[in-house]
């Protein structure tokens, strides 16, 4: 539930109040959303200022990773995301080479006329978006941009084409040139990526 607004008060933050919706609709935890909106508010639930703390890794079999979090405990957090790697058989490595800090968009654009994908780009440029994603049904669509441009262009191009803002986020995007795809893996052989993500997501 990535919560990126500002103010903790869901009655002031028209965001906040959507995302709460769709959590509770969802069945989140209710201690899962209370951290999400103390996250939002930059503490923690025991109202100690958090930290964001990063950790380069390489995941079985050659995944490379950049994990990022927030924390009261700086220390105490990164010595438990080495041994979540360790454990999963990962090294610590740098890797941040091969990614880029991107703003990422979502818009739901069901209900909306066909999207005409070169039409799209045109006004994602123009409301200084850097690329973009529709889905093969046309429901969804995803913009990236600078990371300080994500919030102003979230909202104008929302306006521009008339289509319902889901969410947006800061996150890390592997470069064009690093991705490649992976086939044949048995889990006999290699630990399934969520079953290593897992434990480092509920993590606190």
């Amino acid at each position: 539930m990535p919560f990126t607004g500002s103010g903790g008060d869901p009655n002031s933050n028209a965001e906040l109040s959507t995302l709460l919706a769709q959590a509770k609709k969802a069945g989140l935890p209710k201690e899962i959303i209370e951290r999400s909106i103390a996250k939002g508010k930059g503490v923690s639930m025991s109202s100690l200022p958090l930290e964001t703390v990063t950790l380069e890794a390489m995941l079985p079999p050659s995944i490379s990773a950049i994990i990022e979090c927030q924390t009261d405990n700086k220390n105490r957090t990164l010595g438990d995301l080495r041994l979540l790697v360790k454990n999963a058989g990962g090294t610590i490595t740098p890797t941040s080479h091969l990614f880029e800090k991107r703003g990422r968009i979502t818009y739901d654009t069901e209900g909306v006329n066909e999207v005409e994908e070169e039409q799209v780009m045109e006004s994602v440029l123009e409301a200084g978006g850097l690329d973009m994603d529709v889905e093969e049904d046309q429901r969804s669509m995803t913009v990236y941009t600078e990371p300080s441009q994500t919030a102003s262009v979230a909202q104008n191009l929302a306006g521009l084409l008339g289509v319902k803002l889901r969410n947006y986020e800061i996150v890390w995007v592997a470069r064009p040139e690093s991705r490649v795809e992976v086939h044949n893996l048995s889990d006999e052989n290699h630990p399934r990526l969520e079953d290593i993500i897992g434990p480092m997501t509920t993590h606190s």
